[in-house]
């Protein structure tokens, strides 16, 4: 028989032992949930240049990108931006009218928020023309929890 004194230090035991688990367990989570996005410098450490040492096809090429990663432009702020374009016509053509999205801060990130092809540009056309852009093909979100098929 347990008398009241046992009891409570044995509660006393119990709450200590298991809150220390569950704060390990949520950090764990928490960390792990950190690690699912990944956030990518547009051109490595040249940024986004008129002639960088590796062209953005190549480099777009290498990368691996999932929903949810980032993509960060770093440019001279007021000397360049970046749109975001509809499609592949506007990408070819460097076409700066009618972005989807416009950044201009020097510092930019874009977060890749679905599957598919995304397709940016210089806001300088004669740039764009020279080779300033770049298409980023996002695959489907990580998901750790999925299971090969057989």
């Amino acid at each position: 028989m347990i008398t009241m004194g046992e009891e409570k230090h044995y509660c006393d035991y119990f709450y200590y032992y298991f809150s220390r688990k569950m704060v390990f367990l949520v950090s764990a989570l928490m960390l792990l949930s950190s690690c699912d996005a990944l956030e990518f410098d547009v051109g490595g450490s040249d940024g986004w240049v008129l002639n960088p040492s590796e062209s953005y096809e190549h480099w777009a090429t290498r990368m691996r990108f999932q929903v949810n990663d980032s993509l960060v432009f770093r440019y001279d702020e007021g000397h360049d931006t970046v749109l975001e374009v509809k499609g592949r016509d506007d990408y070819e053509k460097c076409s700066t009218q009618n972005p989807v999205n416009k950044m201009d801060d020097g510092n930019s990130v874009f977060k890749l928020d679905r599957p598919g092809p995304f397709y940016f540009i210089s806001g300088n056309r004669e740039c764009c023309l020279k080779g300033q852009k770049v298409v980023v093909v996002v695959l489907a979100a990580r998901n750790e929890n999925s299971t090969l098929p057989p």
